[in-house]
């Protein structure tokens, strides 16, 4: 690991295993916990920090100067990806869906305050930039500028999400997460035992591709993940008042923060499967907040 990061993940905190102590899981008979990846930093939190941990090894190492992402205006990637860039003494760039908002949104602010150069595209070019998945496939790259697709879709991800399996001790059944692109399912997968199954919650709406782009990232045959599709409340970014109850009356009960995009939807599906009867008497559930909590500052303000 280049030194660099290795002293930035020192000021890192434990991501800890908290159990919800939940009513209807008693009554049917479940364990659930949650792996807690939101604690690990107060900025480049969850699985943000783990996607981008051995890409940017992998640029650093390369001899990049600049990284070139893309995103929307309340992206956890970016937000990231800008701080962490700071931090690492690196130049950052990102490609922005649609037209520069009048008022920046907080996270642009945030991004801008860390040195991100911010480029806004239309959307049809922001669809074109999602063609180009290795490092150096952008067009136009200069030398020592290095790409990282949307969310930081990249193979190396995988083995810093692996990295939350091998922090699992106990034994479970079920290990859910909230899915985007679908790369942090994939990481999930190729460190979780086979017989243990995975969970993934579609945060976009008519998001049946995710199940191929998680096959493509995995490169290899594993049968014990699915994704559901049922409670994107809309598509992405979109919510509704019940999702927006339930998560105020979840974070009253736990002191656990949610956002609406991933995490809310999760726990909520969740809680709506468990009402359902949809896990066997007897099984222990451990849901993974994957932190980023920029689409709960649109809610704030």
């Amino acid at each position: 690991m280049h030194p660099e990061l290795i002293k930035l993940e020192e000021t890192f905190k434990a991501s800890i295993l908290t159990k919800i102590d939940e009513p209807l899981c008693a009554q049917f008979g479940l364990e659930l916990w949650m792996k807690r990846d939101d604690l690990l930093h107060p900025v480049i939190s969850g699985n943000k920090w783990r996607k981008l941990k051995f890409i940017l090894d992998h640029a650093l190492y390369s001899g990049a100067d600049t990284i070139i992402s893309m995103g929307g205006v309340y992206s956890n990637h970016l937000h990231a990806l800008a701080y962490a860039g700071k931090a690492l003494g690196l130049k950052t760039i990102a490609y922005i869906r649609g037209e520069a908002p009048i008022v920046l949104t907080p996270t642009l602010v945030d991004l801008s305050a860390w040195g991100m150069e911010l480029r806004f595209i239309s959307r049809t070019d922001y669809r074109q930039l999602r063609h180009y998945k290795g490092c150096l496939d952008l067009p136009g790259l200069k030398p020592q500028h290095y790409w990282i697709p949307e969310g930081g879709a990249q193979t190396l991800a995988l083995l810093g999400v692996a990295e939350l399996v091998k922090e699992i001790t106990m034994p479970y059944d079920w290990l859910c997460v909230p899915c985007g692109t679908g790369t942090t399912l994939a990481g999930l997968i190729s460190a979780t035992p086979e017989n243990s199954s995975l969970l993934g919650f579609a945060a976009l709406k008519n998001a049946s591709f995710l199940n191929a782009d998680v096959s493509f990232l995995l490169k290899q045959s594993k049968s014990n993940w699915q994704i559901n599709l049922d409670y994107h409340f809309g598509g992405f970014a979109s919510t509704t008042p019940k999702l927006l109850n339930f998560m105020s009356a979840f974070e009253t009960k736990t002191a656990i923060q949610l956002e609406p995009i991933y995490t809310g939807k999760m726990m909520y599906a969740l809680y709506d499967l468990i009402s359902k009867g949809y896990f066997k008497a007897g099984q222990r559930l451990i849901a993974v907040h994957t932190g980023g909590l920029q689409g709960d500052r649109e809610r704030s303000r």
